[in-house]
């Protein structure tokens, strides 16, 4: 590795590293508020929202960094041509290919980077992001009840519980239970505590000591007290079991989304999705070196003007954006109809092609505008 391309791939690499942990954290602070509701209204320790939210960046990473990448491709290429040190180094005889080696390298760390993050981690972590996110939103104990609240456990059952001991067993509890049509039953016990319902329904029961259950007898409306030294209330099953619920695509691992095929649960159409989404995530890591050909490709190529190289940079943003948003529709046509899966890696490719043919070949130069000249008047 000659010294121009160390220089040039070492501000690369530190500014796509800074660039992305910048956009990543900011990405994250925004997406992170709306977990805020199980801190506020769930009393979730602010550890756990930490690590839920922090199960996200992977994801985050994956999708920001071809556009980090490009956007310090674009601000370092246009600083050396400004400072006339790609000037000196073409002077000096290296072609446009030996220039923008150091951005291939660094494009094709940053794909490689990628196919790990949508591969393997990405998966992974969405996998535990959605299995924590559950146990929040569904663990009775440790969430729901929370102490000196009325939790709303379910539409018609509402539990209020004063404390807990060091076991963390429930202290001070009521239970207002309307699930039974025409029946409204108050139970108030000195302490309870949170179990599993026998059998294969799967529920959550509470065992609860020294009380007494009030309720109205259906017709007469007349009260019925009920003191006990124990009993048991079932919730029911409050939500389908971590086992049982729905994966996502995003966290069914590739092979899985690939080999998708309608059966039990899976129609043609979900299927066909499935699939899609298998196949972009081996084609999205490509924009890494998309992006970068494309802005080497009018950067490299135009003539040195001291006045700046503001129409190729804004023809470079424009070319990227097209080039996402084709990538977008072709996603959202394999998603409907498997055959127009091939586009997806046509227009992940296309630029690719395009980029390097343009930096390659001898003697290609993009148009640049010519300035307008006021034609004198005799």
């Amino acid at each position: 590795m000659s010294g121009i391309t160390r220089y040039i791939f070492r501000q690369l690499a530190l500014g796509t590293l800074l660039v992305a942990v910048v956009l990543a954290f900011v990405v994250w602070l925004t997406q992170s508020l709306q977990f805020l509701q199980f801190v506020i209204n769930k009393g979730l320790a602010i550890g756990a929202w930490l690590k839920l939210t922090m199960l996200l960046l992977p994801w985050f990473l994956s999708v920001i960094l071809p556009a980090s990448l490009f956007l310090v491709v674009v601000f370092v290429y246009n600083k050396l041509t400004m400072d006339r040190e790609l000037v000196v180094a073409q002077a000096a005889g290296i072609s446009r290919l030996g220039l923008a080696r150091p951005a291939l390298m660094g494009a094709a760390v940053a794909a490689l980077a990628g196919y790990v993050l949508t591969l393997l981690i990405v998966p992974a972590a969405f996998q535990s992001f959605r299995t924590l996110q559950w146990t929040i939103r569904n663990d009775v104990s440790q969430i729901l009840l929370r102490e000196g609240a009325f939790n709303q456990v379910t539409k018609n059952l509402t539990v209020y519980v004063r404390g807990r001991d060091h076991n963390g067993d429930l202290l001070g509890v009521m239970i207002h239970d309307t699930r039974q049509a025409n029946t409204s039953m108050t139970i108030m016990a000195e302490r309870g505590a949170i179990g599993r319902s026998e059998g294969t329904t799967g529920g959550t029961r509470v065992l609860l000591f020294n009380g007494s259950r009030q309720s109205l007898v259906p017709g007469t409306g007349n009260l019925s007290v009920l003191y006990f030294d124990s009993y048991a209330l079932d919730f029911g099953a409050l939500e389908s079991t971590p086992d049982s619920r729905y994966e996502s695509n995003r966290e069914r691992s590739t092979w899985a989304l690939l080999t998708a095929v309608e059966e039990e649960g899976v129609s043609a159409r979900v299927a066909v999705r499935m699939r899609a989404e298998g196949h972009q995530r081996l084609v999205e890591p490509l924009n890494s070196l998309g992006f970068t050909c494309l802005a080497l490709a009018f950067l490299l190529t135009g003539a040195f003007s001291k006045r700046g190289q503001t129409q190729r940079i804004v023809s470079a943003i424009i070319a990227v954006v097209l080039v996402q948003s084709a990538a977008l529709g072709a996603a959202n046509l394999a998603g409907k109809d498997a055959l127009f899966t091939p586009l997806m890696y046509v227009v992940a490719l296309l630029p690719i092609a395009v980029g390097l043919y343009i930096i390659v070949k001898p003697g290609w130069r993009l148009p640049d505008r010519k300035p307008l000249r006021l034609a004198s008047t005799a």
